[in-house]
């Protein structure tokens, strides 16, 4: 039989024994003191966006998160965004949506939603029909504000509404600031923004933010708290006192959440576990030192919005291996956990970076970025994962 048409049964039987084998190995988490399963459960996740491979015949959105649900997490993190790029596999997408509450509505995102996860996070624009990642980067109009409040307001209404009852949180966020205000990945100082592009990323945040606070205002007590999210990923850069989203930004800003794309940090304990977590913890102080506080999380409102380490030796990465990788994921993990991150969500279920166009991709075709492998067994991350959740 096809791995394909095994199914998520499958991958669900194959979860289940990774964790059987981990308690018999025994093998012990490295979970704080302290720290129970329970509050494990609430804050630790997994990414679901843009793999490179899948099991079933499913809408791919809902098959990645079921393979989650499979590991015991109740975190996700998804892409409400350009879901037609994102979650194609098995799918039938419209070419476009309305705004973001038609797109919340669409069966495959409903599906999800009322699954039994606690948090969704989710990286969530306007629909406009232009760089909603970076529009505001040559200036950010009364109109353009006012279009990204009303969406905002709008789908935390209709999330606020919807899910009245269940107990469910959802945070809006977007992706590595830091690009986004540069307009590129060049971390070197030619790349550095103006304050002027800062205020205007600044302002675009204030207004989805403004949205999501008339909404919960209005709305009052549904049962269901939607959060707003601002993400952060050159804080070394910021640490050094360069311009960035995090010097430059974030005090000006009124955010619930301030997420970290924290690669920048973390990967120096892949060969130095102890620099590793100093140098990261120092990041996560640093970014909560510029970033207001909110009423929901008071000072301890930065979260790990990703992190995770590449597995597999390859050209792009020569000296990386099992070991370093569990260095990086372990240390990020309990170091959040210890400094109190609400959140610590992992990238991702299945690998996005393959080497090769290819449904079925080997798992030498991939750079490990992963739960689940290209051939349907388990990687060493999640069975690390699985670990803390017993």
């Amino acid at each position: 039989m096809s791995l394909c048409r095994t199914g998520i049964a499958a991958v669900v039987v194959s979860l289940v024994a990774a964790c059987l084998a981990w308690a018999a190995s025994g093998a012990a988490s490295t979970r704080p003191a302290g720290v129970t399963p329970g509050q494990v459960v609430d804050r630790l996740g997994s990414t679901h966006v843009v793999g490179g491979y899948h099991f079933t015949d499913k809408n791919f959105l809902g098959e990645g998160a079921d393979a989650i649900l499979a590991t015991g997490m109740r975190v996700i993190k998804l892409y409400l965004h350009e879901p037609r790029v994102h979650y194609r596999p098995n799918s039938d997408w419209p070419e476009s949506f309305a705004d973001l509450v038609e797109m919340a509505r669409h069966p495959y995102y409903r599906a999800v939603f009322d699954k039994p996860f606690h948090t969704f996070i989710l990286t969530t624009y306007s629909v406009t029909g232009k760089d909603v990642m970076g529009r505001w980067r040559d200036g950010y109009t009364d109109e353009e504000y006012a279009e990204d409040l009303r969406q905002f307001h709008d789908l935390t209404r209709h999330l606020l509404a919807t899910y009245e009852g269940t107990g469910k949180t959802f945070v809006l966020q977007h992706w590595e600031g830091d690009w986004a205000v540069r307009g590129n990945t060049d971390r070197s100082e030619k790349g550095d923004p103006s304050e002027e592009r800062c205020r205007a990323m600044a302002r675009w945040l204030n207004a989805r933010q403004e949205g999501v606070e008339r909404a919960r205002k209005e709305a009052g007590h549904t049962g269901v708290k939607v959060y707003h999210a601002c993400e952060v990923n050159l804080v070394r850069n910021a640490m050094q006192g360069r311009p960035t989203v995090t010097n430059n930004v974030l005090p000006h800003t009124h955010c619930d959440l301030y997420s970290y794309s924290a690669y920048d940090t973390i990967g120096l304990a892949s060969g130095d576990v102890a620099k590793g977590r100093a140098v990261f913890r120092d990041a996560l102080d640093y970014i909560a030192a510029k970033a207001p506080d909110s009423e929901a999380f008071g000072a301890k409102n930065v979260y790990v919005g990703e992190f995770g380490w590449p597995e597999v030796v390859s050209e792009k990465d020569p000296h990386t291996s099992t070991d370093k990788s569990l260095n990086v994921i372990r240390m990020t993990v309990e170091t959040a956990l210890e400094w109190g991150c609400p959140y610590i969500v992992y990238w991702q279920v299945y690998d996005n970076e393959c080497r090769v166009r290819d449904p079925r991709p080997t798992n030498a075709d991939v750079r490990g970025f992963y739960l689940i492998k290209p051939d349907g067994t388990r990687s060493a991350a999640c069975d690390y994962l699985v670990s803390l959740l017993e």
